[in-house]
């Protein structure tokens, strides 16, 4: 808060605040005149009679605003909705198909067995692996814990070293973290200011023995996508596993596990208008890669994941992979369109807005921007009338700054200041065009109130400001 206080004179609250500028200090200084000339000019005029003012009140003016319904839904990053068509095929099997798929004595248990086989393969099918390969999960943090922590341990007598980076998700960090408290070696690589990882880097990072690399193949803060194909390739020269959380990738970008080198890959329900509460995790047979199962129980699931599989959100999860594999071209042009409509329309009208990760290698469904000079807590409650998150769902609750903006080199108040829009496939022009309108606005109004701005205006360098207080 000084830092916005900083920029008052010392009559306005009878405090001590030196402003150091180009390494001149206190009131002597050509700086000190600029900021202070509103406040004792003789020919300037009482704020409430200001035609400026008034105008600008009448159009900032959000008192009247009243919001009927729901929000607008543009946070498709945490969640998607589920498919009308999904829920159609998952009904039956929630009321009169209800047996357990691993019971083998009775009808009951094979019709449901024969539903989720089907479902296998339809997983299978979208990321091109064979039906065998597939593991029901409860979703991608669990894939996640089995892939990174069931490789780690399995070969720990022989490698005992993890290759990840820093801008992973939470569930990947922290289970890096607990194989480090168990005695393994993890490296988090950096990432370039785009967000990409650094190829060179991440080869010299390779030692005989490491066992696993785990990097994942679309970010879901900044949308960027790595390299895959190519970590695949060098970690298959080097008789490495690659790992890859691909819960916001699948479905929405090509995948083919076979020519991308890929072992084990972490697939997620609800991010592909499927249900939540399932997931699916790739583990390849040829050549096999063994890992120990973190859950103990009745050995389903080729002994990896043990627990009776959810039939109806299995079900759902096989039909939305296989809408997203026949609409994938259709809905990556719709979303695209989108994308491009929002960010142009929000940048044409407002200065100082910075995208966030690479411009061209990412996902077009995740655009997030930062907005300088606006807190971004007070433009999402501002925005009360659209959902949408300023990071990760799994971290929105920390006031902390993103760590992914943080390790992409983001100054801190411009990682306070951004916003991620999350455009799917059920999102709409209208939609698009009336978040664009109200974040124009409300980013207008809290500029408005801001002192730094006011300085950026008048031409000030916020950079050559040394505040401080005594």
């Amino acid at each position: 808060m000084l830092q916005f206080l900083g920029k008052l004179p010392k009559h306005v609250f009878g405090s001590n605040i030196v402003i150091t500028v180009y390494g001149k200090s206190g009131i002597g200084s050509p700086s000190y005149a600029v900021l202070c000339n509103r406040f004792y000019s003789a020919e300037a005029k009482p704020a409430s009679t200001s035609e400026e003012f008034r105008k600008k009140q009448v159009r900032f003016n959000i008192k009247a605003e009243h919001v009927d319904g729901r929000p607008l839904y543009l946070d498709a990053q945490a969640t998607t909705p589920l498919d009308p068509r999904v829920l159609d095929k998952m009904m039956p099997y929630m009321t009169n198909y209800y047996g357990n798929p691993h019971s083998r004595t009775h009808a009951y248990g094979w019709e449901s067995e024969k539903a989720v086989e089907i479902a296998r393969e339809q997983v299978a099918r979208l990321i091109g692996a064979e039906p065998k390969e597939i593991i029901f999960t409860s979703g991608a943090t669990e894939c996640n814990n089995i892939a990174v922590k069931g490789v780690a341990r399995f070969y720990a007598s022989k490698k005992k070293h993890v290759i990840t980076t820093q801008t992973e998700h939470k569930c990947v960090l922290d289970s890096c973290r607990a194989l480090e408290n168990e005695g393994f070696k993890v490296t988090y690589l950096p990432v370039k200011s785009n967000g990409i990882i650094d190829m060179k880097l991440l080869e010299d990072s390779i030692t005989p023995e490491t066992s696993l690399v785990s990097i994942m193949s679309v970010n879901n803060e900044i949308g960027v996508k790595q390299p895959v194909a190519d970590i695949g390739t060098l970690c298959r020269s080097r008789k490495v596993f690659f790992h890859t959380d691909a819960a916001q990738a699948v479905g929405k970008i090509p995948i083919d596990v076979n020519s991308m080198n890929i072992d084990l890959m972490s697939i997620s329900g609800h991010k592909v208008y499927g249900p939540k509460g399932v997931g699916a995790l790739y583990v390849r047979r040829r050549p096999r890669v063994r890992l120990e199962p973190i859950q103990s129980g009745g050995g389903q699931e080729r002994g990896l994941r043990s627990g009776t599989v959810p039939a109806p959100l299995v079900v759902g999860f096989g039909v939305a992979c296989d809408l997203a594999l026949k609409e994938m071209d259709y809905d990556k042009k719709w979303i695209d369109f989108l994308s491009k409509r929002l960010y142009d329309r929000i940048t044409q009208a407002l200065s100082h807005v910075i995208r966030n990760g690479d411009p061209e290698q990412t996902y077009s469904g995740c655009l997030n921007l930062s907005f300088a000079y606006v807190e971004g807590e007070s433009l999402l409650m501002a925005l009360k009338d659209v959902a949408l998150s300023s990071g990760s769902a799994c971290t929105s609750a920390s006031l902390e700054p993103s760590y992914v903006l943080r390790a992409i080199g983001t100054d801190e108040d411009l990682a306070h200041s951004s916003i991620r829009f999350g455009i799917g496939r059920f999102t709409t022009i209208e939609e698009v065009d009336y978040t664009a309108d109200k974040c124009i606005k409300h980013v207008e109004r809290l500029r408005e109130m801001s002192p730094l701005w006011e300085m950026v205006q008048e031409g000030i360098d916020l950079k050559n400001i040394q505040w401080s207080q005594h």
